[in-house]
C-alpha cells in the first residue's frame, strides 16, 4: 500500500483544475499535511515540449490529426519521464493536475477517433502496467458545462506553448462536450472516481464552494486523520 496519497484532479479544459489544485494544496497544508504537486503535460520537459507543439500545431502537425494510440504515447512518456525518480512516502499527499484519466478520455473522443475502437483500457494498461505509474487513490472529476469551461479558457491569458489563444483541443466545442460525457461515463464505472458538480442553477459555483466539496470528497474516503 502506498504511503503517499495520490489525488488526481480531472476534467475538461477550463474546468478550474489548476485553481482547485492550488486550493487543495493550501487546505491540506493548513491541516498539517505535507503536499507535493505535479501538473501535466510538463511543457518545460522533453516530451511535454513536443506535446505543446502538437497541441498548438506549431510544426504543421496537429494533435487532433494523429491517431489515438500515437498521441497517447506522448502524454504517457511525459509522465513516465517525470516519475522515474519518484519515491513513495516523501510527502503525505501528491496532488496531480491531469493524469492518466485525461489521456484515456481525450485520445478516445476526438473527431479522428469516431468509429474506432475505444482505447480507454489500452491507455490505462500502457501507463499503469507497462510504464508502472502509480495509480491515484482518488480521481476527482469536475463536472462543468462545456460552454462555461470554454469561457474560462479565454481568461487564461498567455501560455508558453500556445500564446494567448486556445490549443487544438480547447478550440473544439465537440471535443470538450464529448470529453465531459466520457469522463462521466468512466466515473460511473470506477470506484476510485469522485464527481464534483461545479454548476448550480446554470451558474458556476464559487471557488470556495467547489473547494469545500473537494475536501468533503477526500474526507469521505478516509484520507484525513
Amino acid at each position: 500500500m502506498s504511503k503517499t496519497k495520490i489525488i488526481a484532479i480531472e476534467g475538461i479544459d477550463g474546468g478550474g483544475k489548476g485553481v482547485q489544485v492550488s486550493a487543495l494544496t493550501k487546505n491540506l497544508e493548513a491541516l498539517g499535511y505535507s503536499v507535493a504537486r505535479r501538473d501535466y503535460p510538463m511543457y518545460d520537459a522533453y516530451f511535454g515540449a513536443q506535446i505543446g507543439r502538437l497541441l498548438s500545431g506549431a510544426d504543421g502537425i496537429r494533435a487532433d490529426e494523429i491517431d489515438g494510440k500515437s498521441m497517447a504515447l506522448w502524454f504517457a512518456l511525459d509522465r513516465w519521464e517525470s516519475f522515474k525518480n519518484y519515491t513513495d512516502g516523501e510527502t503525505d499527499f501528491l496532488i496531480i493536475n491531469r493524469f492518466v484519466l485525461s489521456n484515456a478520455v481525450y485520445q478516445s473522443i476526438r473527431d479522428i477517433d469516431m468509429g474506432k475502437p475505444d482505447i480507454v483500457d489500452w491507455v490505462m494498461e500502457l501507463e499503469y502496467e507497462h510504464f508502472g505509474l502509480p495509480k491515484p487513490d482518488l480521481n476527482i472529476v469536475f463536472s462543468i458545462m462545456p460552454k462555461t469551461a470554454e469561457e474560462n479558457v479565454l481568461k487564461k491569458g498567455y501560455r508558453g506553448y500556445v500564446g494567448e489563444g486556445k490549443d487544438v483541443y480547447e478550440s473544439s466545442h465537440d471535443i470538450q462536450r464529448r470529453a465531459m460525457n466520457k469522463y462521466m461515463e468512466i466515473a460511473a464505472k470506477m470506484q476510485d472516481v469522485e464527481v464534483i458538480y461545479c454548476m448550480e442553477g446554470g451558474r458556476l459555483k464559487s471557488i470556495e464552494e467547489i473547494s469545500k466539496a473537494v475536501m468533503a470528497a477526500i474526507k469521505s474516503r478516509g484520507f484525513l486523520d
